[in-house]
């Protein structure tokens, strides 16, 4: 297919590289920021712009990978008549496209990307169209670069953004108070790493219920106590460490 990516940060860079791997062809990046088009197309050896009147009219789909608030931005000036579009985002309806094309949906990467990556991890694609023929070629076209592509509506995405956002984003910000924690006791995070994979390469193959484990769980009120006194300086870690506590005690009770 004859693409046009409106955006050019990491979600546009990512999803551009794995169509143009897959023998689609790039034929633009449009970017408000003219440096980040010109350095998105440089990579893909394709045309760009940074003024909205010059985007490429005869693109067979228009991707649009920009943030949340930008997406309902652009509907209101891009008109593509009947080109399929759509966007990539997990919290946004697919109707906020509906003025610019009679033809729209939804490609949504279930994934955390950085331009910076060297390798590309499995994205799944959760996909979605106005029309069954639509979202049969944006199907299609989410199949040529993922072996995970599964049809789903606005409620279904946004129950899958919402846990994405738990699993990734809160775990994320665990991960860096943590690290501020180990630094500031001359600990080396990176010790870590080895446990943070194995955590979850092992719900490859358990339920997440079954391989709990820590003080909380044995309620083990002793160790508990002994870390709560060492976060007594960081008080938005231990106010976690205490709600995390309660909270898998709570859960487990009676176990």
């Amino acid at each position: 297919m004859q693409i046009v990516m409106i955006g050019s940060g990491n979600v546009a860079t990512i999803l551009a590289r794995k169509l143009q791997g897959a023998t689609h062809q790039i034929l633009q990046v449009y970017s408000k920021t003219h440096e980040s088009a010109k350095r998105l197309s440089g990579e893909l050896n394709c045309g760009f712009t940074d003024n909205r009147e010059a985007i490429e009219q005869n693109a067979d789909i228009y991707i649009i990978a920009v943030n949340d608030g930008a997406i309902r931005e652009i509907a209101e000036w891009l008109r593509l008549d009947r080109k399929l579009t759509v966007h990539t985002a997990g919290s946004v309806s697919r109707q906020v496209l509906m003025p610019v094309s009679k033809n729209y949906g939804v490609l949504y990467p279930l994934q955390s990307l950085r331009r910076e990556m060297k390798l590309i991890p499995e994205i799944p694609f959760l996909v979605d169209g106005n029309t069954p023929d639509d979202l049969a070629l944006i199907t299609d076209l989410a199949q040529s670069i993922s072996g995970q592509v599964r049809a789903a509506g606005d409620d279904e995405r946004m129950y899958f953004h919402l846990s994405a956002v738990v699993v990734s984003n809160f775990t994320n910000h665990l991960y860096t108070l943590t690290q501020q924690f180990c630094i500031d006791n001359n600990l080396d995070f990176a010790f870590l790493h080895p446990l943070i994979k194995e955590v979850a390469d092992r719900l490859k193959d358990y339920n997440p219920f079954e391989v709990q484990t820590g003080p909380a769980m044995r309620n083990d009120q002793e160790t508990i106590q002994k870390h709560l006194s060492l976060l007594a300086d960081y008080p938005e870690l231990k106010n976690l460490y205490d709600r995390f506590t309660a909270s898998i005690r709570m859960y487990y009770r009676g176990i």
